[in-house]
């Protein structure tokens, strides 16, 4: 086991290293210098889009709506509360900054995933709308990439255990265990009862709640980050100024940071955003695919808002607390560097906003990735497989609550990285389709 977990090791190392976040953010800037910079422009307009669709009526299975809080649900978790910290331990004040750009490029990314989503989807064998990169492969690029859309979603099929199922569940048991004394046995009973009576009423019910759930879920962290940040309302300027100046110049050794050179911040803002919004994973049009909706311009430009709201939005209220409170010298780094910036801010209740921030967002993130994994089993196995791979997720959500996740970690973080690859192929060469589509839509209703 030591062996494996070595060559793990250094395959991660090289699969989050340089090259892949060189091709993931690439990606980013190809696809918004193709798009003339559309998703900036058109922010404003995907909102309003987001709004009417809430009750579309055309073909699909949920709500363009409910297809970006299934998206969000996945998306929004431990890395918006835990990875904003980390990424500011390693790579200082200025990582945030990169996080940033990572979010503002991977806009055209989402932007160009969900379009492709809908544009090649496919209805099952029970009448339901199935998409996705192996989808927009099998179906876009033609018989010889077939292999391309194998892969990623043999890859998804068992990501999604290790980082949407286990990991997750994990850390809520640590959570509720550090937070209010409740055996992970317990919170692994619970997590999976509740995981049950969502998963197995299929995708309309897990978006139905994720709908309800996440803009709750986010507004409540949202809100008490603004609390804190509006009580030092006076040094968010000098805040930002630092975040800039930082990404830049580097940050000094100060308090117990160790102190982070330039190529950190860029490095670890570029993969914690990454890691944070999935733009470029392949994920979230798995989602979007379901959409009712006959226009993927349209699901698109929805879609693109996931990773403005994941990391434009939610992160930078998690790193202005830890900035703004003076946490980041403190030398802790993770979930622990939060709790601590909200305990400052907010003593006594701080780290009850971070834990239970922690616990649904691991929570949602449990059912949007049972959805991903669902479709990447189907794709490979048929409508045959979707029950027992219910059943399997149910049964691993207690594995994960109890045990001892190094190596399974290791093991997702090396598939969820390998999921970016036949994605990332699919989107540059599909990418004339994607312009095409957005021109035509464009000239008809500028």
């Amino acid at each position: 086991m030591s062996a494996l977990t070595e060559i793990l090791n250094a395959a991660s190392g090289i699969i989050w290293g340089p090259i892949m976040l060189v091709l993931l953010l690439g990606t980013g800037v190809f696809l918004t210098i193709g798009l003339k910079a559309m998703p900036w422009r058109h922010l404003g307009k995907g909102f309003q889009l987001l709004w009417s669709g809430r009750r579309s009526t055309e073909k699909g299975d949920i709500t363009p709506f409910q297809a970006l809080m299934t998206a969000l649900a996945a998306t929004i978790g431990t890395g918006n509360i835990a990875g904003v910290a980390t990424a500011i331990f390693l790579g200082g004040p200025g990582a945030v900054f990169w996080m940033w750009i990572t979010a503002l490029v991977g806009m055209a990314t989402k932007y160009s995933e969900a379009v492709l989503a809908v544009k090649y989807r496919e209805v099952d064998e029970r009448g339901r709308y199935v998409g996705g990169p192996m989808y927009y492969i099998k179906n876009g690029l033609g018989k010889r990439w077939h292999w391309l859309g194998f892969a990623f979603a043999g890859f998804g099929m068992i990501a999604a255990f290790g980082i949407g199922n286990m990991v997750q569940a994990n850390s809520v048991a640590h959570a509720m265990e550090s937070s209010f004394n409740t055996p992970a046995w317990l919170t692994g009973l619970v997590i999976t009862v509740v995981t049950a009576f969502v998963i197995l009423g299929g995708v309309k019910r897990i978006a139905s709640v994720a709908a309800k759930l996440v803009p709750i879920m986010a507004i409540a962290y949202v809100a008490g980050a603004l609390w804190i940040i509006f009580a030092n309302i006076g040094d968010v300027p000098a805040a930002l100024s630092m975040i800039v100046n930082d990404a830049f110049t580097g940050t000094a050794a100060k308090g117990g940071f160790a102190g982070a050179a330039v190529w950190a911040a860029i490095r670890f803002g570029v993969a914690r955003g990454i890691f944070s919004n999935e733009a470029g994973l392949g994920s979230a049009p798995i989602a979007h695919a379901a959409a009712r909706t006959n226009n993927p311009v349209q699901q698109g430009m929805i879609g693109m808002l996931g990773t403005f709201i994941d990391t434009i939005i939610v992160c930078t209220m998690t790193a202005l607390v830890i900035i703004l409170t003076g946490a980041w010298t403190s030398g802790e780094t993770g979930a622990a560097l939060s709790t601590l910036a909200f305990d400052t801010a907010l003593p006594g209740i701080g780290s009850y906003v971070v834990s239970l921030g922690l616990v649904i967002f691991a929570f949602t993130t449990v059912l949007g990735w049972s959805y991903y994994g669902e479709r990447c089993a189907e794709f490979l196995f048929g409508i045959r497989v979707i029950l027992p791979y219910r059943m399997f997720w149910l049964a691993a959500i207690m594995v994960g609550a109890l045990g001892k996740l190094e190596f399974i970690w290791l093991l997702a973080d090396v598939l969820n990285g390998l999921m970016a690859i036949p994605n990332l192929i699919a989107l540059v060469v599909l990418s004339p389709v994607v312009f095409q589509l957005t021109r035509s839509y464009f000239q008809k209703s500028p």
